[in-house]
Order: structure tokens, then C-alpha cells, then sequence
């Protein structure tokens, strides 16, 4: 079944000039990017996507980091898409992300990981919605 995902590159992962790498992993995984833009995510956009951590204690790091920089979001499609990017980019601490993931390749802490994807349809819908106003 055809789905759409959300796939964000963090900050880190641009910094570190891997966007083109990653984009290239989807890519050659048979994923069709729809929708890719660059921006440089505003706090209160960076609060409404992470909402569900507000009452954790990692909320204000993973806001301070999320908008240090640009980032690049993407609308993802292709055939089970949410559950292959997930597969693809691995385990949230990259320190336990196999290697052959995104993660595991390239990262090294949290949470400088690299990529943020969405976690089910709901949550695609959502931050697809944020960052482009339509699913």
C-alpha cells in the first residue's frame, strides 16, 4: 500500500553536509521524495512538531537544537512508507542504531541523530500538514 511519510534532516546532518547522502538512501530504496523544501524552523513551529515531549525534560534541548540551524523536510511516498523510512533510519540513540542505518552510519549522540521521521500515519498527517499545509 502506497503511503506518504514525513522525513525531516537535522540540523546536524546539514551541517555535516550529509543531506545529499541521505536523500540518495531513499532514493536508491525505491522512495519517491514528493515534497522537499529547506527552512529555518521557527520555535513555535519546533514546539507545535515535538508537542507530545512538552512535559519531558529533554523538551527544551530538543527545541534549542531543532531550530539552531536549517533543516530540510520532505514529504516521503512510496509502499509502506512510514514503516521502511523507520526501518531505514534506525534506532533513535545512534550509539544503538544497527549499522546499514542512517543512524548507525553516520550518527554518534542524541539528539544530533541526524533525521526525524513520523511514527505512524497519524503522526505523518500531522507534521506533513505542519511544514506543508496539506497531506
Amino acid at each position: 500500500m502506497k503511503e506518504r511519510t514525513f522525513v525531516m534532516i537535522k540540523p546536524d546532518a546539514v551541517k555535516r553536509k550529509l543531506m545529499g547522502r541521505i536523500i540518495q538512501r531513499f532514493e536508491d530504496k525505491g522512495l519517491e521524495i514528493v515534497k522537499m523544501r529547506m527552512l529555518k524552523m521557527s520555535r513555535e513551529l519546533a514546539e507545535k512538531l515535538y508537542e507530545e515531549h512538552r512535559n519531558k525534560d529533554f523538551f527544551k534541548e530538543l527545541v534549542d537544537f531543532i531550530t539552531s540551524d536549517r533543516v530540510v523536510v520532505m514529504v516521503i511516498e512510496g509502499e509502506k512508507a512510514i514503516s521502511v523510512v523507520r526501518k531505514m533510519i534506525g534506532k533513535t540513540n545512534p550509539l544503538e542504531a544497527d549499522m546499514g542505518t542512517i543512524r548507525g552510519d553516520f550518527g554518534y549522540s542524541t539528539p544530533d541523530n541526524l533525521v526525524h521521521a513520523s511514527d505512524s500515519e497519524k503522526s505523518a498527517k500531522r507534521e506533513i500538514q505542519l511544514f506543508f499545509g496539506e497531506y
